[in-house]
């Protein structure tokens, strides 16, 4: 089964909004065996919508279509619907019901001729009732493509997703089963890494494929396995894994879908029931900010001090002017410093520390752009290792904060 996901505004061709719809919907549509086929992203222009579905039809089973719905004249698609469907608009009661009783008891104000239109749809489509938005969704067929049109806003368009739709979807067709583990590797580059494990990649099944999704830091490996046996599948890919973690056990640190290295370290640190807080100068606090965007963070993680500033590290952080003066800012002394100094303040297990030049220019700093120190203080004392990530500013940056959350996870799980 194939799908291709149409996004519909200028305000995305124009590099206004970002499409975030699009992954969610190919997520939701990846899990029930819909491989998608395509995204399209198109302007809101009647002739190029209309283009657009016939070039579809019957090329794909299913077309889900987002955008365009909403009370104003430039959102046009419904009305392009009519067109291409050789319909016409009528008033779906229940729908209108929702959408008064919405403006009325939230806005607390009459509805308006807008808002009373957000209740017009084809009279040919079974409409998808939108419980958390005035927009409804409508699903209609066409000889061989079902074609389904949701709103734009991402929280009314994953309601319906996941309530109208994908159970729809389910009832509607027999589909092969999709089977994906993700292996999450660290501190081993792309390339390095291919080479480590050709031999086993060029021995996996033909019903799986591997994928490699590389970061700066981080390379996560996807395996995907198609076919209409799940059981197989599975045990098929459990033994894959396996094999896998006989090569490459040393840069593994999760397996997960979608568990990146700070769910990995959140799961690790509660599980041991240690805490952590950060001291950051070159990353500008975004350790913290990957750390803390874990749901549950608040039960291991107790602060930071973005010490961006050589008096901020000075006045607020508590670190030495002469350390600063004899090393420089840029240093290993002035790194394990200011990670004591977190951990001591904070009164944390752990604390991670970085300081570097991550350029343009040097800063306050003498040593070459793109040098950053990065150091752990732990239970039994403190280290730091030195990197030079080079050139541009946010591949440092990017790259500081991976090797950070990658030492420490490393240095807990090692040592205790």
């Amino acid at each position: 089964m194939k799908a291709t996901i149409v996004t519909v505004g200028d305000e995305i061709l124009i590099g206004q909004i970002i499409d975030t719809n699009s992954g969610v919907i190919a997520k939701s549509l990846d899990k029930i065996g819909i491989g998608v086929h395509e995204m399209l992203s198109i302007t809101d222009d009647k002739q190029h919508i209309l283009n657009t579905l016939s070039s579809l039809q019957n090329k794909v089973d299913v077309v889900i279509i987002t955008g365009g719905l909403g009370p104003t004249k430039d959102d046009i698609t419904k009305k392009t619907l009519c067109e291409y469907f050789d319909d016409q608009l009528i008033i779906n009661e229940k729908v209108l019901t929702h959408v008064t009783q919405l403006i009325e008891q939230y806005f607390k104000r009459p509805i308006t001729k807008l808002n009373q239109d957000q209740a017009l749809v084809p009279s040919k489509c079974e409409v998808l009732f939108n419980q958390v938005g005035t927009a409804p969704g409508m699903w209609l067929q066409k000889e061989n493509t079902v074609f389904i049109s949701l709103p734009g806003v991402p929280y009314e368009m994953k309601y319906l997703i996941e309530n109208e739709v994908i159970p729809r979807l389910i009832t509607k067709y027999e589909r092969p089963f999709i089977i994906h583990k993700t292996i999450l590797t660290y501190g081993v580059g792309e390339s390095l890494l291919a080479e480590r494990i050709e031999t086993w990649e060029d021995n996996l099944p033909e019903f799986i494929k591997l994928a490699y999704l590389p970061n700066p830091g981080r390379v996560r490996l996807r395996l995907s396995a198609r076919g209409v046996d799940e059981n197989l599948l599975k045990k098929e890919i459990s033994t894959q894994v396996e094999k896998l973690q006989l090569i490459i056990s040393d840069c593994i640190v999760g397996f997960e879908e979608d568990e990146t290295i700070e769910v990995v370290l959140g799961k690790l640190l509660t599980n041991k029931k240690l805490t952590i807080s950060t001291a950051e100068s070159c990353s500008g606090g975004k350790i913290a900010s990957i750390i803390t965007s874990v749901s549950g963070a608040s039960n291991y993680f107790k602060g930071s001090i973005v010490s961006y500033a050589t008096e901020t590290k000075v006045n607020v952080l508590g670190i030495s002017q002469e350390i600063i003066d004899e090393f420089s800012v840029v240093s290993k002394q002035v790194a394990e410093a200011m990670a004591l100094q977190s951990q001591k303040i904070f009164k944390t297990d752990f604390a991670i520390a970085t300081t570097g030049n991550a350029g343009p220019d040097k800063g306050d700093a003498d040593a070459e752009v793109g040098t950053v120190f990065i150091a752990i203080a732990t239970p039994k004392g403190v280290f730091s290792e030195k990197f030079n990530f080079g050139q541009p500013r946010e591949k440092v940056i990017d790259r500081t904060v991976n090797q950070g959350l990658e030492i420490i996870y490393k240095e807990i799980l090692k040592n205790y």
